[in-house]
Formats: structure tokens, C-alpha cells, sequence
């Protein structure tokens, strides 16, 4: 059993399959998934699915989110165990009831670690998001705007208080990727959707350390 784990833990799926952690086996998630053949393990470590593209998935719910602490034991334990091989993608349920945390977890998974966090409103979301990045190249590591433009990138980028669909379509053409997005200075966002936006955008992606404690 122990030999075991190495090799899945760095396995990459056949395009069209999700290898999936072995808890998630009847989830809603799971049963939501269209389209995708699954393949289920007990071996993933930290991670709950490997894609296809090579990303690893952590997936961080409300309920995770509501017991404070115990999620960055999680988050902790899923970033040490990166491969250079693999892109490590969080999604983290943001919702009327962990929102007023999500500030804080939003600093400690992007500025903390270091690691790519994708907000969700659920389990339905996740599924949707999780099918289009199987099927398709994961539109976080391509550099074609075309790509980005898929509906479902769109729509995370709209989730940004102050952007709308025009101006989450002309930040989707200017930058290569979601990555690039959320690191953009305010002078850098600024010419395209305007200096109040800009300042919206970046408040959004980078808390304070004082905005994420209250």
C-alpha cells in the first residue's frame, strides 16, 4: 500500500476523466458531473481530484470555512505536497453564510501560500467548472483570450464587485490569464475599466491583513 501512493499522487487522468478522492463518491458534486468518467481513489493526499490538464483540486466548503483554523491545516498539508508537474487550484465555497469570513481565507490561500483560489457559490458551480476544465484545455493556464472567454471563466470574473459583463469581457481580452488578473496593480486596470472599478478589482483580490481579520 505504501508504494502505491507516490504514483498517485503525481497520476494524471485520461482526458475525458476526473481521478477523485474516494469521499466524494456520492456527492452532489459528483452526481452533478456530466459527460466525465470517473475514477475513484484513496490515495490522492491532500487533494480531493486530479485533472487531466495536470491541476490538482482542493475543494473548501462552507462548513470547512465556518470551523476557522481547521481549513488551513488542509491548505497547509495540500501545498507542501506540490509537484512543479502540477498546478494546485482551490475552490472555496463563497456563500451568505461564509462570507464574512471569505476575506480571510482569500489571504491566506493567495498571499499565505501562494495558491491559485477559484470562489464558488457551491457544489453545483464546482461540478460546472470542473466539467469545462476536463473537456476542454483549463482555461487558467492558456494564454489565448479566446479561451478565457469561455462563459464559465467569464462568469468568475464577474463575480468581482463593480464588473459587469463589458468589463469583465475587455479584462478577459487585455489579460492572459486569471492569474495575471489578480495580480494587477490599480494603474494597470485602471485604463481599461476605469479608476473606480480598478480600485474595486484590486480591493477584491488583495485584502489587507486588517480588512481579512474582521
Amino acid at each position: 500500500m505504501e508504494t502505491k501512493a507516490p504514483v498517485l499522487l503525481n497520476a494524471v487522468p485520461p482526458y475525458g476523466h476526473v481521478i477523485s478522492s474516494d469521499k466524494w463518491r456520492n456527492s452532489s458534486l459528483l452526481q452533478s458531473l456530466k459527460g466525465v468518467k470517473l475514477i475513484f481513489e484513496n490515495e490522492l493526499g491532500a487533494a480531493d481530484f486530479h485533472l487531466p490538464n495536470k491541476s490538482r483540486i482542493l475543494y473548501v466548503s462552507e462548513c470547512d470555512i465556518i470551523a476557522r483554523n481547521s481549513y488551513k491545516r488542509k491548505l497547509v498539508r495540500y501545498r507542501n505536497s506540490n509537484s512543479s508537474s502540477f498546478q494546485m487550484l482551490v475552490l472555496v465555497e463563497n456563500t451568505r453564510v461564509s462570507e464574512q469570513y471569505f476575506p480571510a481565507v482569500q489571504k491566506f490561500v493567495a498571499f499565505d501560500l501562494g495558491l491559485t483560489l477559484l470562489p464558488i457559490s457551491g457544489q453545483t458551480e464546482a461540478s460546472q467548472l470542473l466539467a469545462q476544465m476536463v473537456m476542454k484545455d483549463n482555461p487558467f493556464r492558456r494564454s489565448s483570450s479566446s479561451r478565457l472567454l469561455d462563459p464559465l471563466v467569464l462568469a468568475l470574473v464577474q463575480q468581482v464587485p463593480g464588473v459587469g459583463r463589458a468589463k469583465a469581457l475587455a479584462l478577459l481580452q487585455h489579460f492572459s490569464s486569471i492569474g495575471q488578473l489578480c495580480n494587477a496593480s490599480p494603474a494597470e486596470l485602471e485604463p481599461i475599466v476605469g479608476h473606480a472599478a480598478a480600485q474595486q478589482i484590486h480591493n477584491f483580490f488583495h485584502k489587507s491583513s486588517s480588512s481579512a481579520a474582521r
